[in-house]
């Protein structure tokens, strides 16, 4: 693997900051509590109220909570995994670190321009900043020749192709169909409260839809490319549909209004996800690679 030294220092800040940022996020308490607050779309927002997330949304913050949990429980853990493994040249440590990489990346991006301005701002800055440079650093590291090569000739590449398109249509129609009818109608989207913007379903209409259809075409021509995104894609969207999930458990918990769509795809497509990292660690016949 090229750029060992340099991806394990920046693997080892993310891992620092990450813990420090994920677990003050989840025991500060200071602060007066629970609050209404009247938006400029003239919404009555629920403000949490309370320590490093006092300034955001009941909802975001359940959101929020949920995923500083899945960080540390399964984030953390699968990013030092992955990077021992990858500093030993294996291709499912180097397939797992990409995927595991692209999950910080998406997730402090989101922290960074989602979240109400906090102590933790420049934390989040530099966390994105980190998984950006180790995921380019890491993506250039691949020889996609020498991925093809050592899948098995049996692994569904239909199977893994044609969920990733399903994927890309199912996310893109189900945010889709949220903003469209608020930009005819004129209204403010369902989530939006006092946010500026929505952030997440720009994030995943620009880039994860786009990906994740290119790369299941892409594998399903068998091309190079296509066993590399699809693995990255397919890792970050285990890592990411488990947050989700989280997420989920959350807002019901905290008494957010959710929709049934909502509530089902996400956890399903994350059940999907894991067959499909299992095919795709089951089918690589060459455990390590130059």
């Amino acid at each position: 693997m090229k750029f060992k030294n340099i991806m394990t220092l920046l693997v080892i800040l993310i891992v620092f900051l990450a813990v420090t940022a994920s677990v003050y996020g989840l025991v500060s308490s200071e602060g007066p509590g629970l609050h209404q607050y009247h938006s400029i779309h003239g919404q009555v927002v629920s403000i949490y109220g309370k320590g490093l997330y006092a300034n955001d949304s009941v909802t975001v913050v359940a959101q929020g909570k949920a995923q500083d949990i899945v960080t540390l429980g399964l984030g953390v853990p699968l990013l030092l995994i992955s990077i021992y493994l990858a500093r030993k040249n294996s291709l499912k440590g180097q397939l797992l670190l990409a995927g595991t990489l692209a999950y910080f990346l998406y997730t402090y991006i989101s922290y960074t321009f989602l979240w109400m301005y906090n102590p933790f701002f420049l934390v989040y800055v530099l966390l994105m900043s980190a998984s950006f440079f180790a995921f380019t650093l890491l993506m250039m590291s691949f020889n996609t020749k020498d991925i093809k090569a050592s899948f098995n000739p049996k692994l569904p590449i239909k199977f893994l192709g044609g969920f990733q398109i399903f994927f890309a249509f199912a996310i893109g129609m189900l945010w889709l169909g949220m903003i469209v009818p608020t930009i005819i109608n004129g209204t403010v989207p369902p989530g939006l409260e006092h946010y500026t913007t929505l952030v997440i379903q720009g994030m995943d209409l620009g880039f994860i839809v786009p990906l994740a259809f290119i790369s299941g075409v892409l594998l399903i021509k068998q091309n190079d490319f296509g066993y590399l995104l699809s693995s990255v894609i397919i890792i970050k969207g285990l890592t990411m549909g488990a947050a989700l999930s989280a997420m989920i458990i959350g807002q019901i918990a905290a008494g957010v209004q959710m929709s049934l769509a909502q509530i089902i795809i996400f956890p399903l497509l994350s059940v999907v996800m894991i067959i499909c990292l299992f095919l795709i660690l089951k089918n690589i016949d060459q455990k390590k690679i130059a």
